[in-house]
């Protein structure tokens, strides 16, 4: 495999050292997000409804999927929905085996009933209408899965990852996760789990736009909605230098305007843009390490959906972030490290056409032959581990969004 192991060092200024960074991360009720961790979800109760049906995962693409706004009336002290959002689910499973049927679209819509149940607070059954659209996955895609020792790639692609994360990412991450969390909840219940969060960092300097999805049942007034944003934007700042040497700006849902009554404030029925405003897809969210950084390169994959065993835009999605961060703690010498894993239809997948790492050096040092053979132990160790890796995927052990 060493043959397809090529290092290749960048005279580069590494992202936390340049004056400019983007930064955004998407929370799990914005409408990309559902779409994305909705489809991994039902990818994972399929790939385990194979396991058990037929002994080995099937071929199956969860990741063509549109959340379609719905309608409401938002109003103080509580609107009402008007007309349910739709979840259109795609794309291709095995839907037969041996010609015996196998449930897959129940299994989909029972799945994303759960999922919502479980992570969005106001929204109910009646709140969201299904449209299936999972066609039969064509012979020859299928026939990959007829040797589960050695499952030929399903796509040709080439992924990127990159480590380390920066101090920037780190804190839209972390800030995300705050306004998301139980504690904050409680706080401020008038905070819908939609929430996105862009960073723009200039210099030492960070400034923040958050975006909240009040939800209108928690909200008196006009000025009570102003009041809870004051409140919930002094929280953040708060928690925001807690967390970072940067210095912070922050604002939150910028479009409001006092001279607009109710049409100048953000606020939902059911805490999230889609029961209204903004429809979502999947793999326009948060990218696999979780974070959206429009200053690191990217590939053209979505990681969420995608099949765990044989389609190498999620695994490598997510196993060359793993081998950047792997490189840059247990590689002395480098300040940033790129992964980049490519491989082409119908090859094995833990055998990839061409892993090309690129660091970047401290101090425009040179690399050595001691820090290149640390390296091709590192990528040659993760493609053997291979099949671990995949059952991490399935039992959700690795964050997807």
């Amino acid at each position: 495999m060493s043959d397809k192991i090529f290092v290749e060092t960048v005279s580069a200024t590494p992202t936390f050292k340049k004056r400019f960074e983007f930064v955004e991360r998407k929370g799990i009720g914005h409408p990309d997000t559902i779409c994305d961790l909705v489809m991994n979800k039902v990818s994972i109760e399929l790939s385990k409804l194979y396991l058990k049906e037929t002994g080995m995962i099937q071929h199956h693409n969860m990741d063509k999927t549109m959340l379609v706004a719905g309608q409401t009336e938002n109003k103080f002290g509580g609107g009402k929905v008007l007309k349910p959002m739709k979840l259109v689910m795609g794309d291709r499973a095995t839907t037969s085996i041996d010609g015996r049927h196998l449930p897959v679209g129940d299994l989909a819509i029972t799945t994303a009933k759960s999922w919502f149940e479980k992570n969005l607070r106001y929204v109910k059954e009646e709140h969201i209408e299904y449209q299936l659209e999972i066609g039969t996955s064509s012979g020859e895609l299928r026939s990959i899965f007829k040797n589960p020792k050695s499952f030929p790639a399903n796509d040709t692609s080439v992924l990127v990852g990159y480590a380390p994360y920066t101090e920037t990412e780190l804190a839209v991450l972390d800030i995300e996760q705050y306004i998301n969390s139980k504690k904050f909840k409680e706080e401020f219940p008038a905070s819908g789990e939609d929430v996105k969060v862009m960073g723009f960092r200039n210099g030492n300097w960070l400034d923040l736009t958050v975006a909240i999805a009040f939800v209108d049942s928690f909200v008196d007034s006009q000025k009570d909605y102003f009041k809870k944003k004051h409140q919930m934007l002094e929280a953040i700042t708060e928690f925001a230098r807690n967390k970072t040497t940067l210095k912070i700006h922050a604002a939150i849902n910028c479009l409001d305007d006092e001279n607009k009554g109710i049409d100048g404030v953000y606020l939902t029925v059911l805490g999230t843009s889609a029961d209204n405003a903004d429809s979502g897809e999947v793999g326009r969210g948060n990218k696999a390490n979780r974070v959206i950084s429009p200053s690191r390169p990217a590939g053209a994959e979505a990681i969420a959906g995608k099949n765990p065993v044989s389609h190498i835009g999620k695994i490598y999605n997510a196993l060359s972030f793993k081998i950047a961060d792997e490189i840059h703690k247990n590689v002395s010498g480098f300040d940033e490290v790129f992964v980049w894993m490519y491989n082409i239809i119908g090859m094995p997948v833990n055998d990839p056409k061409a892993v090309v790492v690129q660091p970047i050096p401290k101090n425009n040092s040179k690399i050595d032959q001691s820090q290149i053979n640390q390296i091709n132990e590192i990528v040659s160790a993760n493609l053997e581990k291979m099949n671990e890796f995949c059952k991490k995927l399935l039992s959700e052990e690795i964050e997807v969004a």
